[in-house]
């Protein structure tokens, strides 16, 4: 497949969570062009079955396909851990994907961490998608992972910096599986909104780590391997959603930082 630096990049989540991702990406490659897809009208993807979260993530794919995106980053740690090697065996060839999972496990082992643990949703834990590739690159390193369901609705419903995020963020985080870590890793893209209430929790003394700080330099690395990093911008970064509602936007402002326009395009049909 042809490919050149100005085509976009795709980035896709179950919801707009994804967007922390985006905004870091557009952050620290403003040359590039961005086309984001939330999958809105099936979030959360947490609580959804391997088999859907892989049919929902080829539709998703093929859509940013048709856009001509010559790299798609699957900015969901639910769709990362369950559909990743699948995305890539069945466009084998034809699309470039990245996951935030192993960006984030390198910059653990580069940084020499041996007890480390992990809070997402129940389908990434349900995954084990952590333990087992740490137990392939470093089988030394303990791997610590905890369900978290109630932080992704907490923090779309804007409940975040204040008593209910403090108590619920206290309940989770005070699990036995949790004592005497080196690091905690927040293997979901929402979580970063909460990443200084988590801090504050273990006082500082555990490295509070999320994928948002090292997908850029994962993806940046990549494009210049393959010689398909952009110098230029080419257009603008469209926001897609499979439901358009003002709620989602009003959300997508508190992920992304700033107002964004979302657009609604249906996608769904026999794949």
């Amino acid at each position: 497949m042809n490919r050149s630096n100005q085509q976009p990049i795709g980035i896709f989540d179950s919801g707009i969570g994804g967007l922390t991702v985006a905004k870091a990406l557009q952050k620290n490659m403003p040359e590039e062009r961005f086309i984001y897809f939330g999958d809105t009208i099936h979030l959360p993807y947490g609580d959804k079955s391997a088999d859907a979260i892989r049919y929902y993530s080829i539709k998703i794919s093929k859509f940013l396909k048709e856009q001509n995106c010559k790299l798609i980053i699957i900015a969901c740690n639910s769709a990362s851990s369950t559909a990743y090697e699948m995305l890539v065996e069945f466009f084998e060839g034809e699309v470039i994907f990245v996951n935030v999972v192993d960006p984030l496990i390198k910059e653990v082992i580069r940084r020499g961490y041996q007890r480390v643990g992990v809070i997402a949703t129940k389908a990434t834990i349900n995954s084990s998608i952590y333990s087992k590739k740490f137990k392939v690159h470093n089988p030394e390193i303990q791997v610590f992972e905890v369900a978290t369901p109630l932080l992704a609705p907490m923090i779309e419903e804007g409940f975040y910096n204040g008593n209910i995020s403090r108590k619920i963020i206290e309940s989770y985080l005070s699990n036995a599986d949790l004592e005497d870590i080196d690091a905690l890793l927040l293997a979901c893209t929402h979580y970063p909104l909460i990443k200084n209430e988590i801090n504050d929790f273990f006082k500082g003394k555990v490295a509070i780590m999320d994928s948002i700080d090292v997908v850029h330099q994962e993806v940046d690395q990549l494009l210049m391997d393959k010689n398909l990093k952009s110098y230029r911008k080419s257009g603008e970064d469209l926001f897609f959603v499979s439901d358009y509602t003002t709620s989602f936007e009003n959300t997508a402002r508190i992920f992304y930082g700033e107002d964004i326009k979302l657009s609604a395009i249906h996608i769904w049909g026999n794949i």
